[in-house]
Order: C-alpha cells, then structure tokens, then sequence
C-alpha cells in the first residue's frame, strides 16, 4: 500500500466517480482505475461499488477512509511542523487550568509569548481539573495544568511542582485562631467556605478530615475562587487554598493567612497534554515557558518538589 495510493483512494470517495477524481487528481482515469484495483487486490476486500449514479463506499471501504484520512491529517502536520521549523514557529494553543493557577500565570505567559513568539497565538480557558482533564481526552484543548492527575492512558503528564495550602481568614479573624499557624484538626471548627464535591479541592480536604475523624462545618458551598476570597473578605467565613492565589489580598492586608500543619496538606500540580493528538511546534514552546514560568511564580514550591526528586 502506498501513499499515492491512498490519496486517490480519498479523491474517488470524496468525488464518487472515477472520472471527477481524475480531474481532481490530474491522471488519467485509467491509471486511477488500476491502481483502485490494486489496492482492493493487495487489501483483498472491495472498496467500492457502483450504483446508477457513481460509486459508493463499501463498508471495508468507508473503514479504510477513517484510517486513510488519519494518516494524511499526520503527514500534513508533520509537513507544517518542519515547514514551521524552518521560519517563525506560528499556530493556535489552547490552554486550560484551574483559576488558582490562571490568576498568577497567566498574565505572565501571555506577555512572554507574545513578546517571544508573536505568531503563536495562545487561547486560554479556565476550568476544575475535571474539566480539564476531559478537554484534553477529547482533543478540545493541546495543554491542561491540573491538580492531582489521575493516570490515563490518553494523557501524557510530568509533575510541576507541589502546591501546599493554607487557611485563609478575614483580617478581623472572627473565630479567634491567632498564633502563627493552625492545626489540622482545627479547621472541622471553623465556618468554612468551600467548593462543592466532586471538585478537587473539597475531597482533598473532606479526605483529611476524615482521617482525623472530623467533618467540615461548611458555611457557604461557592466553586468560584474570585467570589470565595470576596467573601473571606468580607467576614462569611474562612477558606482553604494556594497562599499565592491570594497574594494581592494578603500583601493588602485584606485577609489574613496561616500555614495548616499536623498534617501540612499539599496537592501536586501537574502539566498534562494529549496522546490522542500530535503535538505541533508551538504546542512544545508554550509547555517548555509554562515549566519556565512555573518556577518563576512558584519558586518555593519548585524548588521544594526538585529538592525531594
């Protein structure tokens, strides 16, 4: 089987006659015939067959289409990835990753792409991990950072550091915590604001409790990160996230933070891209800078998570 062969192959079923295929080929109608002919001998099936008004594909034959189409959609992009080698790397790059994570890189991404890279244009959406790791499956998006990656066969994933949460609190400190941090076994006291399940964030936490025999007395259920740190703010009660999601709040002295400790809770963020697709030029450039910019807004986390590797 070769590719010409399978290139013809395409036209004849796109076209439904030999003769428009021709064309659409520019040979001869005789040679697109035999060389038909060879490919259903060499294949042993029929490919097509003839009815009153062309041809139409037999059921082999529309089995071969999907295949054929596969292979010549990964030569193109192989052809465009050397192609793209050779110039300025250029392409769309759909991003996705939870809010904590969004808020402190995104802004700094973009910039350094653009100012780097101004032919690759970068899309990015937030979403949970669960979302994210269901665009990536279905090919929707190229890169996803999520929390605490469950192992699929269709994702290929590589540790980007190790994300320790902390108890965030009014500024006034209504229940009182004080000192410097707070124990684990505390926080089944405190009126929490929280995630509903399934998300990430509120199983993790759920499950530690659990361990300590303790239920979260959960005062609000909000899925926003945005709203949830309005209403720490704001007094509703106290939340747990990444102390640098809330830097701007913190370094404003709008809310209040304290380390969580006996046990320290982490979760560890993970960059993940798709098996299910080829990855283009640009795909690779944009997850080498998020390993670069990782490092630079999470420096403590980085270097914690390569000290231990």
């Amino acid at each position: 089987m070769e590719l010409k062969q399978l290139s013809y192959f395409l036209s004849v079923a796109e076209a439904g006659s030999f003769s428009k295929a021709a064309v659409l080929v520019s040979v001869a109608q005789p040679v697109l015939s035999r060389q038909m002919k060879l490919l259903e001998a060499e294949l042993g099936v029929e490919l097509f067959y003839r009815n009153g008004r062309g041809i139409v594909l037999s059921e082999a034959g529309k089995l071969l289409e999907t295949h054929a189409r596969t292979i010549m959609d990964s030569l193109q992009q192989a052809s465009a990835e050397l192609t793209a080698t050779r110039s300025a790397p250029q392409g769309r790059v759909v991003i996705a990753m939870p809010p904590s994570i969004g808020w402190v890189l995104t802004t700094a991404l973009v910039r350094r792409c653009r100012a780097e890279f101004p032919d690759i244009k970068l899309h990015v959406v937030e979403g949970f991990s669960g979302h994210v790791t269901e665009w990536l499956s279905t090919g929707r998006i190229d890169v996803g950072i999520v929390y605490n990656a469950v192992r699929r066969p269709t994702l290929n994933t590589e540790p980007l550091f190790a994300d320790e949460l902390v108890l965030l609190g009014p500024a006034s400190d209504p229940a009182g915590i004080g000192g410097e941090a707070v124990a684990a076994a505390r926080l089944g006291t405190l009126p929490l604001i929280l995630p509903a399940r399934p998300h990430g964030l509120r199983v993790l936490v759920d499950d530690m409790l659990d361990k300590l025999n303790l239920v979260a007395t959960i005062e609000l259920e909000v899925d926003a990160m945005t709203t949830t740190l309005s209403l720490v703010e704001q007094g509703a009660g106290y939340t747990i996230l990444s102390e640098t999601a809330a830097q701007h709040l913190l370094g404003a002295g709008r809310i209040r933070s304290w380390p969580i400790v006996d046990p320290v809770i982490t979760r560890q963020v993970v960059l993940a891209t798709s098996t299910q697709r080829p990855m283009s030029v640009a795909t690779r450039i944009v997850t080498r800078m998020i390993r670069e910019q990782a490092k630079t807004a999470f420096p403590r986390a980085a270097q914690s998570m390569a000290e231990t590797e």
